[in-house]
């Protein structure tokens, strides 16, 4: 049996209902975040899908979801599946993100003057940490990330 690979976000955060920006800071599950996640426990359960492995990145947010929605308490956190970093914008409100920048490919390029990551680097590192678990996790039929 080939296995199955889940990639699934984090529930809503602080900074989600304050409209601040984050990707490499942190900031806990709502109620309504922890409920998202047990929302998708519920589907996976309805559904008789069981997890031999789960990965996170290495922020709280995610772990937290990953072990809400898995039901384990062990998750294997990743700095390669992190969130892309914004700079010196994150934490701060969302309004003051920069609209263009002569350029740009993308919006996550606008903020690569300000100490961002571009989304280039950003996507090979996500990829190459995925590619790494699939070659290495041999044992897994089904792996949430």
């Amino acid at each position: 049996m080939a296995t199955k690979l889940y990639l699934m976000r984090h529930g809503e955060t602080l900074f989600n209902t304050q409209g601040r920006v984050q990707g490499a800071c942190d900031s806990p599950l709502t109620d309504l975040g922890i409920q998202q996640a047990l929302l998708a426990k519920d589907y996976f359960n309805e559904n008789s899908i069981w997890f031999d492995s789960v990965y996170s990145s290495t922020q709280e947010r995610a772990t937290d979801t990953a072990k809400l929605v898995s039901g384990q308490s062990q998750v294997t956190q990743l700095k390669g599946i992190k969130e892309m970093n914004f700079g010196e914008f994150e934490a701060q409100p969302e309004f003051l993100l920069p609209k263009f920048r002569a350029g740009a490919n993308s919006f996550e390029d606008l903020l690569v003057p300000f100490g961002g990551e571009d989304i280039v680097t950003v996507g090979k590192r996500g990829l190459d940490s995925i590619l790494e678990v699939l070659a290495n996790d041999n044992h897994a039929d089904n792996i949430l990330m």
